[in-house]
């Protein structure tokens, strides 16, 4: 039986942790003065903490690298100023503010610094997301009654609430347990996210020129690279490559129980409880948006020797089969190639068009075929896992102009090895493909100086795309970089040359029939009406285009951040101003 993580089950987890306080004190006269005192009491409490985490959202990404039938509002310009909530919400702050000022009521030290670090560890995580969102927030480190000043106070500076961060996760750092554990917080997973959010602050305000007095970009990046290197020497996590470089990769998404190799952190899913997720189904049914890899992501792939897929004589339309040969292994553990075939069964599967609608079908998060029913799949989903540090060590290095090959030799190369991918070292020139402005990131080029800097910046940024698809990092990495018009450029798939049979997978076998006027006769799985079922870029040949060719719409002095709801901004009579470009009509 797996060990339970209060996710979805905090309650059965304050159930389990309580039976000393429920000895010591009635229930219905619980309160701060009498709670708090023992450490089953502090672990009961804090339990419920774990459940801001993401979840869905871990494998249901939609940005530019997957998307979807629908584009979300972000991409096509649709999101309105909301009345209230849309993450302006501050309830679990609260939560983490009460224990912190009443765990003086246990009396042993070692156990309330631990909770101490631990309440201070998801402060930390809560207004990273807070940040991210709507940038400047106002900073609260205390429990705050229905009618206190500070509920109306205005936001306090970046700058100031980054500081209060720094201070928390260096507290936590200090005071949570070295000992690993896969479903609880440990000193590694607040190194790890030490790591996330200063290499996120030091980004932005890298791309979006934005200046303090008090520590400038290059000081999130050191403080970045410095967390990430703690971690990579002192830790004793590793990358997962015992199943070999062909399935290593796939397996540790799909794995029942998280690999404690290179898992940090995880939610715990377990069928016998019935706490289960829809990643299966969300990727082989045709109710949850047909999610599919765009072809930008999947060009930029490398080949399996190393070199760019992008500087093959004719990669622009190549079809199917041969665009998926001799290319980085994990692309076929991200995505259905030919040969695929589900774990623990040997049918080999062509993808799917009727369930994605780029053609590129996903098969990460996709476990064994007891588990293809609607909210059936119960393998364990990473919050927190070693790539990511060394990616973010690589990157803090690479935009401070400090990379050196042993960076790259413990970090990046690690990732490599994994899948069998060869090194690459500092040798390498800027790929024109991740600098122009349609696929990659043209504001590397502004922002840096140097041939081998900026290729180091694009590379690892294409390391990074690869290695952590779908697991929710695109957006905001988007949004750091300051390369929102990408947003811009259609959302295409598989190119077609016509109508005609598809034999996708080269198997011999005909998969797919795309036709004109009536359906004619055919032996292939699946039949698709050309300008009906399927939309090309070029009438009856070209990408899938699976929004009509509609690019998506973006305001650059607007919607790096969210906007702040008009019932707050009016509950504090203007108080809290409201982000640039967002029009809310309110006169303050």
């Amino acid at each position: 039986m797996k060990t339970r993580f209060l996710t979805y089950v905090a309650a059965l987890g304050i159930i389990s942790g309580c039976e000393g306080m429920l000895d010591k004190y009635p229930l219905a006269q619980m309160s701060p003065e009498t709670f708090f005192s023992t450490e089953n009491e502090l672990e009961a409490f804090s339990n419920t903490f774990y459940t801001v985490f993401p979840s869905t959202s871990i494998y249901s990404e939609s940005v530019d690298n997957y998307t979807q039938l629908e584009l979300p509002e972000e991409l096509r310009g649709a999101r309105i100023i909301p009345a209230s909530g849309s993450g302006w919400t501050w309830n679990a702050l609260r939560n983490y503010n009460t224990l912190l000022e009443n765990s003086v009521n246990c009396p042993d030290l070692d156990v309330r610094s631990e909770y101490n670090a631990l309440a201070r560890f998801f402060r930390a995580y809560f207004y990273f997301e807070k940040v991210k969102r709507f940038g400047d927030v106002p900073w609260y480190d205390t429990q705050l009654g229905s009618d206190d000043p500070a509920l109306y106070k205005p936001r306090d500076s970046r700058e100031y609430v980054m500081q209060k961060m720094i201070e928390d996760i260096d507290y936590a750092i200090g005071n949570l347990p070295a000992e690993r554990s896969l479903y609880r917080i440990t000193r590694w997973t607040a190194l790890a996210l030490k790591s996330r959010f200063c290499l996120f602050e030091g980004t932005f305000r890298k791309y979006h020129d934005v200046t303090y007095p008090e520590h400038d970009w290059q000081w999130y990046l050191q403080q970045a690279a410095s967390a990430a290197e703690e971690f990579i020497l002192n830790s004793g996590y590793t990358i997962y490559k015992a199943d070999g470089p062909d399935k290593s990769y796939l397996n540790l998404f799909a794995s029942e129980n998280a690999i404690p190799d290179e898992i940090i952190l995880a939610r715990d899913y377990n069928e016998g409880l019935g706490v289960t997720h829809n990643a299966n189904f969300y990727t082989l049914g045709q109710s949850h948006g047909r999610p599919g890899m765009t072809r930008k992501i999947v060009a930029s792939y490398l080949m399996s020797d190393g070199s760019r897929f992008t500087d093959q004589e004719g990669w622009e339309t190549m079809q199917f089969a041969q665009e998926c040969r001799n290319r980085d292994p994990r692309l076929a553990q991200t995505i259905r190639t030919p040969g695929y075939t589900r774990i623990g069964a040997s049918e080999e599967l062509a993808p799917d068009l009727a369930v994605t609608v780029t053609g590129y079908q996903p098969v990460k998060f996709v476990s064994g075929t007891d588990s293809d029913a609607y909210n059936e799949s119960y393998n364990d989903l990473p919050i927190f896992r070693t790539a990511e540090v060394y990616l973010n060590y690589a990157e803090a290095k690479a935009e401070l102009g400090t990379l050196t090959q042993n960076d790259l030799e413990i970090s990046v190369n690690k990732l490599r090895e994994r899948v069998g991918m060869p090194d690459f070292d500092m040798t390498v020139s800027p790929d024109p493909y991740l600098l122009s402005p349609e696929t990659g990131y043209p504001q590397v080029a502004v922002k840096n100086s140097g041939e081998t800097r900026i290729a180091m910046i694009l590379e690892i940024r294409r390391e990074r795309t690869v290695e952590l698809a779908q697991e929710g990092f695109r957006y905001y990495d988007i949004m750091r970089w300051k390369e929102g018009k990408t947003f811009e450029q259609p959302l295409l798939g598989m190119y077609f040359p016509g109508p005609g049979d598809y034999d996708l997978d080269g198997n011999g076998s005909v998969d797919l029939c795309l036709y004109v006027g009536d359906k004619p006769a055919t032996t292939a799985k699946l039949s698709m009406k050309i300008n009906q079922d399927i939309i090309l870029t070029d009438g009856e040949s070209g990408y899938v285009s699976p929004h009509y060719n509609n690019p998506g719409i973006w305001d650059e002095e607007r919607d790096y951040l969210f906007p702040i709801p008009t019932d707050d901004r009016s509950l504090t009579m203007g108080a809290l101003t409201q982000n640039p470009g967002w029009d809310d009509g309110l006169d303050f």
